[in-house]
């Protein structure tokens, strides 16, 4: 048999019983995806700021991140809306390099899903405690939404995801908003396709029960770039680029147009530094037009407490051990910025 079946995790209700969130951080992350939901409808003016670690490694460096995060959020609450990434989950498939902490909580050690599923919610738990911030993650495994379905107030599918069926079939029974990244290809057509498919009705398998969902309305775009045949990157957050994804919403039958841009991966050709000018350009390119001012709803940014980016067991607190990163006071500054930039 190809498969060996080691040990049976907890079930998420399990697991949320063993971990549960307190029900006064409970009213303030309906409040939060209000917030957010009331931004890519349009309801709201306020500007998303997706803005965090590559990969959420340690918890203490984590929170110590966001609770500065909190204290910047006081003072652009009015006008952009804090998200910190707090990413549990990262995509290797070669058995080399770090694959999250709900895989890896010690990035030094092997897999360990059980103790890795207590120190995602717990690390989430406290970031939410302290800071009073709900946190955006990557769903790499459809199947563990419901281990962070009370957690999450965001939640991204990569670029080799937004093709899966699975990943579709399960974000149109979210309730969060839900940003379907263009795959690596660069093909918009595939990105609107899973936006579309998201947004429907659907009835399949999962986790072994028969499942309706009612489609969900939050799910849109996120522009992150993408590769060509000789593997060099392609941007595709300039202004004609944003013009082509708003004609090409124009023809589709999408219920609330919105994107995000994803200011590092190809995008950056992920040189961090270069996230500060791409976040510029965007914000100057939606003061030029009313209607890519309107479909553009906010950015993402990778930055941790120390800039660049380190192999794992180096020890450098609060530096990235996967993609690099912004430092804390460029953050800082970029986000202050962003604000300016608005008007």
């Amino acid at each position: 048999m190809a498969f060996t079946f080691k040990s049976k995790l907890p079930t998420p209700e399990e697991i949320r019983q063993e971990l549960p969130i307190p029900a006064e951080i409970q009213e303030i992350k309906k409040q939060r995806d209000q917030e957010i939901s009331d931004v890519i409808t349009g309801k709201s003016n306020k500007f998303l700021v997706i803005i965090g670690p590559c990969s959420a490694d340690n918890e203490d460096a984590v929170c110590e991140y966001i609770s500065r995060l909190a204290k910047v959020n006081e003072q652009v609450k009015d006008e952009i809306i804090l998200i910190p990434r707090i990413y549990t989950n990262k995509p290797r498939t070669t058995g080399d390099g770090y694959k999250g902490i709900t895989s890896q909580p010690d990035p030094e050690k092997e897999e360990d899903f059980y103790a890795g599923l207590i120190a995602m919610r717990k690390m989430h738990i406290r970031a939410m405690t302290e800071s009073h911030l709900t946190a955006a993650d990557e769903m790499l495994y459809p199947e563990n939404w419901g281990y962070v379905s009370d957690i999450l107030s965001y939640v991204a599918i990569g670029a080799r995801s937004v093709e899966d069926q699975q990943h579709r079939l399960t974000v149109s029974g979210f309730d969060v908003a839900s940003g379907m990244k263009n795959p690596t290809s660069g093909d918009i057509s595939v990105m609107l396709n899973s936006v579309y498919a998201a947004q429907q009705p659907h009835s399949f398998i999962y986790r072994g029960w028969e499942v309706q969902t009612t489609g969900n309305p939050l799910a849109h775009t996120i522009l992150r770039g993408s590769v060509n045949q000789y593997g060099r990157s392609l941007p595709n957050y300039h202004y004609e680029n944003l013009a082509m994804l708003m004609d090409a919403y124009a023809q589709r039958d999408l219920q609330n147009p919105a994107c995000i841009i994803d200011a590092n991966h190809n995008n950056s050709n992920k040189q961090f530094k270069q996230q500060i000018r791409i976040v510029k350009e965007v914000l100057h390119s939606r003061r030029q037009n009313a209607d890519i001012h309107q479909l553009v709803k906010g950015v993402m940014i990778e930055s941790y407490l120390v800039e660049g980016s380190q192999k794992i067991g180096n020890g450098t607190y609060g530096q990235s051990i996967t993609d690099p990163c912004l430092g804390w006071e460029d953050s800082k500054r970029l986000i202050y910025e962003i604000v300016e930039g608005l008007h």
